[in-house]
């Protein structure tokens, strides 16, 4: 994911780009969780060239707009990933016993 497609995916236009530091910080805190809640890096098993698979690519989007929009602490108990995140991170992980 790149800062372009999270800033279409935050809804600021190109030309916004005081946040783009953040925003790449964010991007990339998201996908290292996701890929260690996954058990495998997203590069290795879908390297360049390779279309990483859209539910994860909106998992890894989602989760770092959460943490762009809620820099602080969140005081929901229960709930430490948005909505659906955790269901694709399910869905795609690597079960190992």
């Amino acid at each position: 994911m790149t800062v372009t497609e999270m800033k279409g995916h935050l809804g600021f236009t190109d030309d916004q780009t005081e946040d783009d530091a953040l925003i790449e910080q964010k991007l990339d805190s998201a996908q290292s969780l996701i890929e260690n809640m996954l058990g495998f890096r997203l590069r290795e098993r879908f390297p360049e060239g390779t279309e990483i698979p859209t539910d994860l690519r909106e998992a890894v989007m989602q989760l770092a707009a959460w943490w762009f929009e809620n820099r602080e602490a969140v005081t929901e108990r229960g709930k430490p990933l948005p909505f659906g995140v955790s269901e694709i991170i399910d869905a795609n992980r690597d079960w190992s016993f």
